[in-house]
């Protein structure tokens, strides 16, 4: 997870951005920031989904064999 300060100057950036331009050190900061929050979001999101069982209407296990298989791998289920 990003830290508060982090996401407190990409806000402060995005909001600075629709007032006046950025400096060209300010859109580096800002993509770069933005980079690292999406590289935060998605390992958490795969992370999450990883560890999903999906059952069918009738309470069968229907998860894809490869994510089972990812799961007995590193001892998620």
């Amino acid at each position: 997870m990003l830290s508060k300060e982090k996401m407190a100057r990409i806000n402060e950036l995005a909001n600075k951005a629709k007032q006046t331009r950025l400096t060209d050190e300010e859109a580096k900061e800002q993509t770069l920031l933005r980079k690292e929050y999406l590289e935060t979001f998605r390992s958490s999101m795969l992370t999450t989904l990883k560890g999903v069982t999906i059952m069918d209407p009738d309470g069968n296990d229907v998860t894809p064999d490869k994510l089972k298989q990812y799961q007995n791998k590193n001892k998620l289920n």
